[in-house]
């Protein structure tokens, strides 16, 4: 926009004279150039809020304690992120973790989240192993629904909070914790959430601090007795990476046995889940 103003300042200072002798012709013009302001900020705004979230920090948190479970992860192979993706989503996810975790992840993510809001509408797609406010914003700016981090930047917690759009800080202490929520952070990532001390990290939080909602991701498995340990000792949802989608579900491009196990672990997550 101000290199629209600057060129018609410019037109102006070189035709003064005329302008001058010719007021008309000088209101004609200004009356042009408000038309071009006018539809150029209606097309700005378009394409703002074409690349803008599609889900409000709200939304993610209770799809998030609906489902149960977060997926998470990358491959640089677009092809094979589409196939994991849909089948998360067949098995019942509703709120997909990419992490931001290869050479140009971000270009991949634009494509993957565009794919996504043609084929599965009402899913999720957040960025996860963010570290910094430069790349928050470059994610946010993709269309990323939610932001998750491995460490508590309040950088970062700044540029999500401007935006309204779900920051989960990576913690390690209560102290942590409890910054995070002065931050905002509506649900924390405790991370790595076996070697911070697992369920009995969070009944320990918990006991305190009933209202902190917790997501662990790191020792996750997608099993009976691990998730039953997990939800009874109080947390909203959990991340699952590798142990969900496996290296032989990828390698063998075994989409089918991937929904199947998704489906069984969502299954699990919301006999234990209670909210």
């Amino acid at each position: 926009m101000q290199g629209v103003f600057n060129i018609d300042h410019s037109l102006c200072t070189m035709h003064h004279a005329s302008c001058n002798k010719h007021p008309a012709f000088s209101s004609i013009k200004i009356y042009i150039v408000i038309i071009i302001l006018y539809f150029l900020n209606t097309f700005v705004y378009t394409n703002l809020k074409k690349i803008m979230a599609r889900f409000t920090r709200i939304d993610v948190i209770l799809k998030m304690r609906e489902t149960g479970i977060v997926p998470v992860f990358y491959h640089k192979d677009s092809e094979i992120c589409r196939n994991v993706i849909k089948a998360c989503f067949e098995g019942g996810i509703k709120v997909f973790e990419f992490t931001n975790r290869g050479d140009y992840a971000h270009e991949l993510f634009s494509e993957l989240n565009k794919w996504a809001e043609k084929e599965f509408p009402g899913l999720m797609m957040g960025a996860g192993s963010i570290v910094d406010a430069g790349t928050t914003s470059l994610y946010i700016q993709l269309g990323a629904n939610f932001i998750v981090s491995p460490v508590l930047n309040p950088e970062m917690a700044k540029v999500c909070n401007r935006r309204k759009i779900m920051w989960l800080p990576g913690c390690g202490s209560l102290s942590e914790i409890s910054y995070a929520e002065e931050l905002g952070a509506e649900i924390v990532k405790i991370f790595p959430g076996s070697s911070v001390g697992g369920p009995d990290f969070v009944k320990a939080i918990k006991g305190p601090c009933p209202w902190t909602s917790i997501m662990p991701t790191g020792g996750v498995e997608p099993t009976l007795e691990n998730l039953r340990e997990w939800f009874n000792a109080g947390v909203t949802c959990v991340g699952i990476g590798s142990n969900l989608i496996t290296k032989e579900h990828v390698i063998k491009k075994n989409w089918s046995g991937l929904t199947k196990r998704v489906t069984a672990a969502v299954k699990v997550a919301r006999m234990f889940h209670v909210d």
